[in-house]
Parts: structure tokens; C-alpha cells; sequence
């Protein structure tokens, strides 16, 4: 290389070498500032999740599960890393001061050299480490522990030991958990511990002369012991444990709680187990002196075989030998134990069952006259309108409806009560012609209004007969006024920022929108740049922290759907899987149906939630899902309400007897109200749930039977049967107003049917009390047919409806023109005996897309009708005459103009009267054929109508004498009497 001078090269490199001051505190400000965004991005979820909770008032909630967590992780993270690190330490501590001269040595030398400079850093890594990862599991117990320190007694107690439910429910599930700790614990030591031991020469595999030193053997024993010690533990609680214990058993499914062979072989077994592990624990501690492995090495074997034979191989002896050859009556006193605690957690020991015979002796009339009085038939069905209510109330593209409304109950105008299909008109951002950040979440924010309909009635037309509609809304419900806009519902999902300087779309009025500002206080304010910038991290949205549509005033809404919210301010609740609205004073509720579960209580069979709330009309949004899906306790303990405006959450203690909810309520003290600050007018929108209701009946398909014999043959069992027009999906519970034979009037009811197992007839009828208001509220009654029964089930309805050639033929002529035939609720009805089964039939038309209720199909006993009204349908099949009430006045839809037809009073020409009939068959098959879009014969209806009339005008001129010779209709004529003038 030339030379170039002296200090030629040496400035440049020099420089580059060591950076300047100014560089080096660049880079420390750029790694500072790298770290703090680091931080605030781990910190913001943290902070808008408290306050998310503050906006609700639901602080306590957030602070006590924040605090049990941290306390969680941070003592059991402790005593794991300094059970490791105390055994790791010790070990080298008690390694011998010099190695032995061989290979295997000689090989270890250099890891020994290598990790000596770190020694402590490794300690402290690996201690941190399994540390930070006991913690982060135990963290995760903090229900476990909650409900252990705040346990509330059961009162009852277990067949078997006589222990409280409590311990069962809340005691075992946390010595479980210390147990599976120091099973941990003691592993990961005795691993530290030797692999420092081989390190350090304590333990030797292949070198000649002892494995190991008599230090090692002592600590290792010790270990050892430890362990053997934690499984007595384990066999202990084993014990207690077979009263929970799941397994297959002939008599039922999910079988839990012992049995013959478990308290005569298992529970021997296991206490016999616990004295053998006792004693081996104590021979390895004994190792410390005797310095010898021979005893606890033999008492291990002995305890290893001792759990094969004793805890194995007697047991299967003795259900071979003793049970098998007579198993009905050797398991008989267990299946009583577990009928009677099944029945207790399900809360459906006090279920009525009573005998029906499915066979009327009443008279026709008789029977018309109770179809009247004993059920209040709803025609409507929430799970096939809902697009009718979307063509006829979505009003605009951006509103939607959901695809099941929900059932109610609303005063009419003269103070009685009627079942009431109801749903809210919620925001629906996909159908906004123009998608941005602003009409997404400033903008379009909000649904509005409740769209509701009578449920026993319908329109001239076939649609719902509405009793509230429109928007803004008008009807019964919007007499009172109450504050229409929905902020939070079902669909909405997205977040949406309010009461800032952008306006709101409220509703369009002609060709005018209306916008709105926000005035609640519910949301988390944006007023800060620090909580704007936190949000901007949480939501993944830059625009948050600089966009000029947030301002002064500016709420961020978001958790915006009921069960979010509840699920959010319970975290111990399981949550129903359908919220429902109601108009409650001056306000929309959301009302939720909470329920409180384990899956701990002893002999009570369990069932899998997800599995059991499923039907034929639910989703995957709908399905229930509990902490442990699997539970065999479940009550309906807390009811709460969700302000559609405002988001306010109330949580109100509905069971108050439950433990598990006193248990949570001591957990976290204030945030369940007591019964009694329920306002009136919200009871009576409150409900039997009906995710409570598929658990119960699936329980009462084996359970409804008390005798141990006949539920171990299982002759009587029962089956949910499938839905008649979905087959594979179990048939939903319906809500009806109704009453059962022991019943004076008619009440708010929840209904099912069964059928016998593996065929298709009546088994029998399920109905609770689902009238929260009612002193009977959640009485549940069973009409139970006889077992050699031919009353027909839903299948055999359906089939029979299907089957039926005339019914087929009037069915093929409602789906011409591409129309389309859809069926409702099959609801059934004990009726004097027998069983009425009543279907409404719905018309789709090709042009229309929404259904129209057509005709209405009733069967009763073998005799069935299908007919345009419910009440003619109920004529038919009883066989007698009656007046069919007018249907409820209802606007014609768009393009169907009302025709009023010339009165036959006044003539008594018969030819005038059948000219007169005609026009009114005419202008009945023109209203069809319109309701069908069939626009042939919707032509020919109107061609024939006026022909008709012209024959009557023309039989009427012939009749009237002078009065029609000068081209005059009689009405026409001034000194005729008032009877004369009639209106043509």
C-alpha cells in the first residue's frame, strides 16, 4: 500500500471506529424511544381495558382479577423458582471436591469450565424461567382460588362420604391444583438436581466404583420422597374423587359417581395405597441415614405392584365376578345415588309427571269451543319472519334484522296480554352504499327503533300485523315514548365514535336525514391524547390519534354486544345464547340470561353444554359455552339487563339460593343486585331461558325415571325428537301461552315434546312456567302418553301432512310460479285429552322474497285440516260451523289497491246474490294470485270480477222496475229510503 502521509488515513478511521458524542446519544435516544413505544404497546391493552371498565362502573371486576392474577403468578412463580433454584444451588454445594480420573469425567470437564464464569447467571435464567412459567399456569387459577377462599356451603351433602357439595365443588378442584404444583415442584427439582449432580461428578454412570456419593443419594432421596409423599396425597384425594368421577356405564351416558365396583374394589384400593406410599416415603427419607437405596428401591416395586394388583386387577376381578352375574341388583342403591343428585343439580326433582291418555272423549263442540280458551295458537313464527320483517320495516339498506326474533309478551289496548314477536332495527354497516372510516364509525352508528307484531294474528295480506313499525316508530309501544336508538344490539360489532364535532346519521325523514349527536355518557372519552393513542394501538387505526373528526366531547363505543358486555362484567358467568329486547319505561333492555355451573358435583351425571343448547335454529354464535363446557350443575341464577342506549350493565341475584352465586358474590361484593330492586315492569319481561330449558329436557329423557330398576333397563327412556323440516337437527323448544290440564287460565309457557326411544310416536309433552311473575314460575310439567301409545309425534305429523293428496295438491298450487313453500312451528297443544297440532303455512312469492302467511295446517286426533284461517282450519277438524274473526287491518302492500264490493242487502233476486258471490271469489283469487306475484292469474281474477259485477249491476237494474229504466241505479233515486242508497 503507498505511503500517503503521515495522518492520512488515520482521522477517517479514527472516527469511524469511536462515533462521536452526538452519535452515541442519537442511538441512545433512538433505543430509548424504541423501548418505550415497546411498552406502550404492551401497555396500552392494559389501559383501555381499565378504562373500558371504569366506563361501565364495573372497576371492582378489573381490580380483582388483575390483583388475584398478579398475586397468583407472583407466589407460586416464587416458590417454584426457589424450589428449583434451592435444589440446583444445593446440589453443587454438595458436590465432591474432586472428580474421579476417567473418560466420562474428562468429557464433562469442559462444560464444567465452560459454564463456571456464569454459574450464577444460569442459575438465575433457569430459576426466572420455570419461575415465570408456574406463574403464568397459576395465574390462570384465579377461579379456582376465588372459589376456595369464598366458598359458601352447599347444604346437602354426598351419599357416599358425607361431605358438604362445597368440598367437592370448591375445596377439591384447589387441593387438586397445589397437588399438580408440587408435582411439578418435585419433578423439576429432582431433574435440576441430578443433572447438576452428573455434572459435577456426584452422579456417575459408567466410571468403576459407586454411582453416586452418599451426598447425592441423600438429596436425590429426599426428592424421591417428596414424590412419593405427594402421591399418598394423591391416592387420598383419589377417593373423593370417584364421587365425580365420569365413565361409561349401560344404565346412562356421562355416568358419574361411584359405583358397586368402585365402593368395594376402588375405594379399598386407594386408601390401602395411601398407608403403602406413606410408608415409601418414609423409607426414602430414611435414606439420609442409612445411605443405602435398597429399602425405598424395594418399597417403590412394592408400591407399583400393590397399584397394579390392588388398584387394577381386584377391581376388574370383582366386576367380573360380583357384578356381572347380577349387575341390576348389585348397582341399583348407586343408580338410586345418581337419579337423586342428577335431578337436584338440574333442578328438575320437583318436575310433575302425570299420565295422559292422548285420547279425547270430549264432543266436537266441546272441543272447538277449549281450542279457543286453552292456548293462545301464535301463527307467527320468530325463526321464519324475520325477512319479512326485513323487506316490510328495514327501511333502509344500512338496518338489519336478526335471523330469529325473539318472543314477548305486550299489554293490547283493552289490558290483556298477547304473545308478541318482536325485533330491533340494529346498524348494519355492510349495506352503506359508500364504505370509509367515517360512515363505518362516525356516521352510521346506530340502529332505531323496535319492530314488533302480533303473534296470533296476521294481515289480510299475510304479513305481520304490526304494533309497532315505521321510523321513527310509531304504535302501542311508542304511545308512552321511550328512546328508540339502538346502540347496542346482536349485530353490532364494530366500534363507533360519538358525541364529537361529526354528526350522525339518525334517520332519513322524505328526502331530509336527520342527524344526531350522542348524549349518553357511555363509551370511553377520547378527550385525551393519551387515551386517543392508546386506542390508535388497540384498534390497529392510526387515524384515532390525528383525525379531525374526533374532538371535543368525542366517546369511543365499543363490547357493543349484550352478552360481550355481561360475559365482560361476569367473567364468571355462563351466558345464555339468546338476548332478547324490550321496551321497558322510556328505554330498550337487552335482557340476558345468566347462569352459574360446576362441574363438580358428586353422582350428578354431566352434560356437555355446546352439545345440548344446539337445535335446529341455532348457530355458532348462538351455542353455549361455559368455562368448562362439560358441567353437571347449572342454575338460572342471575338475570341481567343491557341499556340499548347507554350500555348500562345490572346484574340481579334471580336464584337466591344458589352457593356458587353466593360464593361469587363474596368474590366480587357489589356487583349483583338483589332480587328485590327489580322494577315491575322489567319482570314482566323476563322469561324461562331457553338454553336452561334443552339442558333440562335432555336430563329428562333418562331422568324423568325415579325407579332405579327401570331406569337400569331403560324401557322408558325418551328422545328430543328431530325438527319435522330438519331432519338431523333437534326440534326447539317453542314459547306459547297456554295451559296444561292442572292449569285454570292460560300462561306464559316454554314447550317441548318427546318421544319414546328409537320410534316416532308421543311419548310425551314438556311445558314449564316460564312467567317470571308467576308464583309458579319454572314449574316444569310432563304429560307422560302410555308406553304401547299410537297418539302421532311431530315426524309422523309432518309426514302425515306431507302425505296427504289433497293437502299435496293445494301445496303444489302455492308453489307455481317459482313460489316457495315454507313451514312454521309445529306447536302442540293438550287439548281435552287428545293432542292438537297446529303448523302456519308461509308463501314466498317469486317477486315478493318475504314470506306471507297462506294457509294453516291442524291436526287432531286422525283428522286434519288445512285452510286460509286458523279458526276455519279448527271448524274443519272438529266438524263444526263458526265465525272466523276478521283478520287485523293492514295497509296493502305497494300496488294492491282495496276493492270494496256491492253488499247483497236490499236485492232478493238470487241471481244478484250469485253474481255478487262470484265477484266475491273473484276478488279472494285476485288477492292470492297478487300475494303470489302469479300476474296470469291475477288478470283473469280482475276480468272475472268485473264481469260479475256487471251481471249483478245488470240482475240489480232488471230487479229495481222504473227505477232502472232511465239508466239510474236505485240508489240514485232521492225519495227512496235510506236502505236504497247503497254505495256500488
Amino acid at each position: 500500500m503507498p505511503d500517503r502521509g503521515p495522518g492520512g488515513p488515520s482521522g477517517p478511521r479514527i472516527s469511524v471506529g469511536r462515533p462521536s458524542r452526538r452519535a452515541k446519544t442519537l442511538l441512545m435516544t433512538v433505543g430509548a424511544l424504541a423501548v418505550l413505544a415497546m411498552l406502550f404497546v404492551m401497555f396500552a391493552g392494559f389501559w383501555t381495558d381499565w378504562l373500558w371498565y371504569r366506563s361501565v362502573r364495573y372497576t371492582t371486576v378489573f381490580t380483582t382479577t388483575l390483583w388475584t392474577k398478579i398475586g397468583m403468578f407472583a407466589v407460586f412463580g416464587l416458590l417454584m423458582a426457589a424450589a428449583v433454584g434451592f435444589n440446583i444451588w444445593l446440589a453443587h454445594r454438595l458436590r465432591p471436591p474432586l472428580s474421579a480420573m476417567s473418560l466420562e469425567q474428562q468429557s464433562l470437564d469442559r462444560y464444567r469450565m465452560g459454564i463456571a464464569p456464569y454459574k450464577r447467571w444460569v442459575l438465575l435464567g433457569v430459576t426466572a424461567l420455570v419461575g415465570l412459567i408456574a406463574g403464568a399456569s397459576a395465574a390462570g387459577q384465579w377461579r379456582t382460588w376465588l372459589m376456595w377462599v369464598n366458598a359458601v356451603p352447599f347444604g346437602t351433602s354426598d351419599p357416599q362420604f358425607g361431605k358438604d357439595v362445597a368440598f367437592y365443588a370448591f375445596d377439591l378442584p384447589w387441593y387438586r391444583f397445589l397437588l399438580s404444583f408440587g408435582f411439578a415442584a418435585a419433578v423439576l427439582s429432582l431433574l435440576a438436581a441430578a443433572l447438576v449432580h452428573y455434572l459435577y461428578g456426584g452422579l456417575r454412570l459408567t466410571t468403576p466404583g459407586a454411582r453416586a456419593t452418599s451426598q447425592a443419594t441423600g438429596h436425590l432421596s429426599v426428592l424421591l420422597g417428596v414424590f412419593v409423599a405427594l402421591k399418598a396425597v394423591a391416592y387420598w384425594l383419589d377417593r373423593y374423587g370417584l364421587a365425580v368421577k365420569s365413565g361409561d356405564f349401560k344404565a346412562t351416558d356421562n355416568w358419574t359417581g361411584l359405583r358397586y365396583v368402585d365402593a368395594n374394589a376402588y375405594l379399598p384400593a386407594k386408601t390401602i395405597l395411601f398407608f403403602i406410599a406413606a410408608i415409601c416415603a418414609v423409607l426414602f427419607f430414611a435414606t439420609l441415614w442409612r445411605r443405602t437405596w435398597q429399602l425405598p428401591v424395594i418399597g417403590f416395586g412394592l408400591m407399583v405392584l400393590s397399584a397394579i394388583l390392588i388398584g387394577g386387577l381386584y377391581p376388574a376381578i370383582v366386576q367380573k365376578f360380583q357384578v356381572q352375574p347380577n349387575e341390576q341388583a348389585k348397582e341399583a342403591p348407586y343408580i338410586k345415588k345418581n337419579i337423586d343428585a342428577t335431578r337436584d343439580a338440574y333442578d328438575i326433582d320437583d318436575s310433575k309427571v302425570s299420565n295422559y291418555s292422548g285420547q279425547s272423549e270430549a264432543s266436537n263442540e266441546e272441543l272447538r269451543e277449549a281450542a279457543d280458551t286453552t292456548a293462545s295458537i301464535r301463527l307467527l313464527d320468530p325463526n321464519v319472519v324475520s325477512p319479512s320483517f326485513q323487506q316490510l320495516q328495514q327501511v333502509r339498506s344500512y338496518y338489519q334484522f336478526p335471523a330469529t326474533l325473539d318472543v314477548d309478551r305486550y299489554a293490547t289496548e283493552d289490558g290483556d296480554e298477547q304473545d308478541t314477536v318482536v325485533g330491533l332495527r340494529e346498524i348494519n354497516i355492510n349495506g352503506i352504499t359508500e364504505r370509509n372510516w367515517i360512515n363505518d364509525h362516525f356516521k352510521y352508528t346506530h340502529g332505531f327503533g323496535m319492530v314488533a307484531g302480533k303473534g296470533t294474528e296476521v294481515a289480510s295480506t299475510g304479513a305481520p300485523a304490526f304494533i309497532e313499525k315505521d321510523l321513527p316508530p310509531e304504535g302501542e309501544l311508542a304511545e308512552d315514548g321511550y328512546e328508540p336508538r339502538v346502540y347496542y344490539g346482536e349485530k353490532t360489532t364494530q366500534y363507533s365514535i360519538v358525541g364529537g364535532p361529526q354528526k350522525e346519521l339518525d334517520y332519513i325523514a322524505g328526502s331530509e336525514e336527520k342527524t344526531y349527536s350522542y348524549k349518553g355518557d357511555s363509551g370511553v372519552s377520547l378527550g385525551s391524547i393519551a387515551n386517543r393513542a392508546a386506542y390508535a394501538v388497540t384498534f390497529n387505526e392510526p387515524q384515532i390519534l390525528y383525525s379531525g373528526a374526533i374532538g371535543e366531547g368525542s366517546r369511543i363505543l365499543y363490547n357493543r354486544t349484550p352478552k360481550e358486555r355481561v360475559e365482560a362484567v361476569a367473567p364468571w358467568l355462563t351466558i345464555d345464547g339468546d338476548p332478547y329486547p324490550a321496551v321497558v319505561g322510556d328505554r330498550i333492555q337487552w335482557i340476558v340470561d345468566a347462569y352459574t355451573t360446576t362441574n363438580q358435583y358428586p353422582y350428578s351425571s354431566r352434560t356437555t353444554l355446546g352439545e345440548t343448547t344446539t337445535d335446529a335454529l341455532t348457530d355458532g354464535q348462538r351455542a353455549v359455552i361455559a368455562q368448562q363446557n362439560r358441567v353437571n350443575y347449572i342454575r338460572n341464577s342471575v338475570k341481567a339487563t343491557v341499556d340499548a342506549y347507554s350500555g348500562e350493565v345490572k346484574l340481579y341475584e334471580w336464584d337466591e339460593r344458589d352457593p356458587v352465586l353466593k360464593t361469587w358474590m363474596k368474590a366480587f361484593p357489589g356487583t349483583v343486585e338483589p332480587k328485590g330492586g327489580i322494577d315491575e315492569e322489567l319482570m314482566d319481561h323476563f322469561r324461562y331461558p331457553q338454553d336452561l330449558f334443552k339442558v333440562q329436557r335432555e336430563l329428562l329423557t333418562r331422568y324423568h325415571v325415579t325407579s332405579a330398576s327401570q331406569f337400569y333397563s331403560g324401557s322408558e327412556r325418551w328422545q328430543v325428537p328431530d325438527d319435522p323440516t330438519q331432519k338431523g337437527n333437534a326440534v326447539p323448544p317453542y314459547y306459547l301461552s297456554m295451559k296444561m290440564p292442572d292449569q285454570e287460565e292460560q300462561t306464559f309457557s316454554l314447550t317441548t315434546t318427546f318421544n319414546p326411544s328409537g320410534r316416532e310416536t308421543l311419548g310425551a309433552f314438556m311445558a314449564v312456567n316460564a312467567d317470571a311473575r308467576s308464583d309458579d314460575y319454572g314449574t316444569i310439567r310432563i304429560l307422560k302418553l302410555p308406553s304401547n301409545t299410537t297418539v302421532s309425534g311431530p315426524q309422523q305429523v309432518q309426514s302425515r301432512f306431507n302425505s296427504d293428496t289433497d293437502i299435496a295438491n293445494e301445496i303444489n298450487i302455492l308453489r307455481r310460479g317459482d313460489s316457495e313453500v315454507e313451514y312454521g312451528n309445529l306447536l302442540t297443544v293438550p287439548l281435552e285429552g287428545g293432542l292438537l297440532y297446529v303448523e302456519p303455512v308461509y308463501v314466498r312469492g317469486a317477486g315478493t322474497n318475504y314470506p306471507l302467511l297462506r294457509k294453516v295446517l291442524v291436526t287432531y286426533g286422525e283428522e286434519t285440516a288445512f285452510e286460509d284461517t286458523l279458526g276455519e282450519a279448527l271448524n274443519a277438524v272438529f266438524g263444526v260451523e263458526g265465525t272466523e274473526e276478521p283478520p287485523a287491518e293492514e295497509e296493502p302492500p305497494p300496488g294492491e289497491e282495496e276493492t270494496t264490493l256491492p253488499p247483497a242487502e236490499g236485492s232478493e233476486d238470487p241471481t244478484v246474490q250469485e253474481a255478487l258471490q262470484d265477484a266475491q271469489e273473484a276478488f279472494e283469487a285476485g288477492q292470492e294470485a297478487l300475494g303470489n306475484q302469479d300476474w296470469d292469474a291475477y288478470g283473469q281474477a280482475q276480468q272475472d270480477l268485473e264481469d260479475a259485477l256487471e251481471r249483478a249491476a245488470e240482475a240489480q237494474e232488471s230487479a229495481g222496475g222504473d227505477g232502472g229504466s232511465d239508466g239510474k241505479n236505485p240508489g240514485d233515486d232521492k225519495s227512496g229510503n235510506d236502505e236504497g242508497r247503497k254505495e256500488e
